[in-house]
């Protein structure tokens, strides 16, 4: 299901309060078969952004449309909604598949797995289409691969924007470390914290 902005973003989830981009941690997100090493970092950008491409984009092998995408948080987050903004000329991804909370997902994995959810895309080259999740499968994401196993014709699969909506549930991990820390001085103790998983746990 997808929502189209045809209202006030301010007086909906729509507004950038709700993105989710300054929670990825952006210098540990990957992607599979990008044709220019790095440059998937480039579409995550803050929502205002999302249509700035200055050029750079995250772009699949030449006559190889998919590609995999993995994108760590800073902190257990909630996803409401994902925004995608492909390429013009066929070269929007025409399908995308997720999995919550998997390191490591190669392309044989991703299409032998079964994803938490699938959605077929639409061309949405101007930013206004968001796909909503069946939310009470997104509650607590420490991570989300996003598979696009082909696009709509096209040689190569082009991606120019990706952004979620939704809410932090916790914090920072490294705070959350740090904490632990400091109130278990005694190196017996800190040790014994950690053993039992002081802190927080993460969740398949």
């Amino acid at each position: 299901m997808a929502c189209t902005h045809d209202h006030s973003c301010e007086d909906h989830d729509c507004s950038s309060n709700w993105s989710l981009y300054k929670h990825i941690d952006l210098s540990k997100v990957t992607a599979l078969n990008e044709a220019n090493p790095g440059s998937v970092k480039s579409v995550f950008k803050a929502w205002e952004e999302r249509l700035n491409s200055s050029g750079e984009h995250l772009e699949s092998n030449e006559g190889d449309p998919e590609l995999l995408v993995y994108i760590p948080f800073t902190s257990d987050v909630k996803i409401k909604s994902i925004s995608v903004v492909g390429g013009a000329d066929g070269t929007s991804p025409s399908k995308m598949r997720v999995f919550i909370n998997r390191e490591g997902i190669d392309f044989s994995d991703a299409q032998g797995m079964q994803p938490v959810q699938e959605w077929d895309l639409v061309e949405n080259l101007q930013g206004v289409l968001e796909y909503q999740t069946r939310y009470s499968k997104f509650q607590s994401v420490a991570s989300i691969t996003l598979h696009f196993p082909e696009s709509f014709g096209g040689d190569t699969t082009q991606i120019h924007y990706i952004g979620f909506k939704g809410e932090a549930t916790q914090l920072k991990r490294d705070v959350v470390a740090t904490i632990v820390y400091e109130i278990t001085p005694n190196p017996s103790d800190h040790k014994t914290r950690a053993e039992t998983g002081g802190g927080f746990s993460q969740v398949e």
